[in-house]
């Protein structure tokens, strides 16, 4: 199981939708500094940019599992965008704020393997307990 592939493009895929078929505006929190990141650096704040991918508002979209790809208007000029997996730190809706934030660096990790806890209820070695008539 060592060779699966991330679930990040997954996740994005699916709040994506989740996202539009509740007829909310998805957002994307791009980190820029991710090598191969493609963004109108104009608009970047903190190194990090917010970009609408509303159907309406982006052509060609590609939510692939390498990278999310599209064209946007920018103050009425048409840029291509291209955001590698790992550079979307989040995605999520305009309107309240919901959907999927990511940590900075790769993927959760799921914790280590804990050992069998032991089972519930007293240890006893002596005989099993037996109930009395009492008059």
């Amino acid at each position: 199981m060592e060779d699966l592939t991330s679930s990040r493009p997954y996740f994005i895929r699916a709040v994506y939708q989740w996202i539009t078929d509740n007829g909310l505006t998805p957002y994307i929190l791009v980190d820029v500094g991710v090598d191969y990141t493609d963004v109108p650096r104009e608009y970047v704040k903190d190194g990090r940019i917010i970009l609408n991918v509303a159907p309406t508002a982006v052509r060609d979209l590609l939510l692939g599992n390498e990278a999310i790809s599209f064209s946007a208007r920018f103050a009425g000029v048409a840029r291509p965008i291209y955001a590698p997996i790992q550079s979307v730190l989040a995605v999520y809706a305009r309107e309240n704020g919901k959907g999927i934030f990511f940590e900075q660096m790769g993927d959760l990790e799921p914790p280590p393997e804990q050992p069998e806890p032991p089972p519930l209820g007293p240890k006893s070695t002596s005989k099993k307990p037996a109930l009395k008539v009492v008059k």
